[in-house]
């Protein structure tokens, strides 16, 4: 019940329950209800509830945190912009991180726009799910971010050549007071010829 409220934001109600459950002299809280209260701490961002809860299971009640707990560690603490500290969690973790958490502190990444690191998460995703895309994305829009747009090129480049498909993606952009909106292949901008024109000669120069 208490996954089931985190899960359908009632994070409250979920936490409330939870801590009911802590309270009761018949009953403790396993596997389940732990994954349930740290979902429902990461919805609400409250980064000093999970980090005690996470504790709290695997030093009171002995229970050994599986890759759903240490997924909504990743998550709630990749938030913090702090990213060393989720990506050292990781490699500390007894059993093998998946491909979900480390597209998690990716995703976390990004938002930071700290490269390196960013890099350093896609090889781990890249290997663990080679038939995901989301690595060449989110990298392409790392490098980009960062003015490194021979980088961004390629990892666009990559997916290309890979046939990979993505759902055209939408941006808006303010310039001048103006807000204008970019839609991935789109052609409805005014100065459309002039965007792939550029585009087409970053192309060209990276192909020399």
């Amino acid at each position: 019940m208490i996954l089931g409220l985190a899960t359908n934001s009632q994070e409250k109600k979920a936490i409330n329950l939870f801590r009911k459950l802590e309270s009761s002299s018949s009953l403790d809280p396993d596997f389940v209800s732990f994954i349930g209260v740290l979902t429902a701490c990461n919805h609400s961002g409250l980064v000093d509830s999970v980090k005690e809860y996470f504790s709290l299971m695997t030093e009171t009640y002995n229970i050994k945190p599986s890759v759903q707990h240490y997924s909504c560690m990743v998550d709630v603490l990749g938030g913090t912009g702090f990213l060393e500290e989720p990506e050292e969690l990781i490699k500390g973790m007894p059993i093998p991180p998946d491909a979900i958490i480390w597209g998690s502190l990716l995703s976390s990444i990004t938002r930071f726009g700290y490269a390196e690191m960013a890099e350093r998460a896609a090889r781990q995703l890249n290997e663990l799910d080679p038939s995901q895309t989301s690595s060449f994305v989110l990298m392409s829009n790392v490098y980009a971010s960062s003015g490194r747009y021979q980088k961004a090129i390629e990892q666009r480049v990559v997916l290309k050549q890979k046939q990979i498909e993505k759902v055209p993606g939408c941006s808006l952009i303010e310039l001048n007071g103006k807000v204008h909106e970019f839609v991935a292949g789109g052609t409805l901008h005014p100065s459309t010829a002039k965007i792939y024109h550029a585009l087409d000669e970053m192309l060209l120069q990276q192909n020399e």
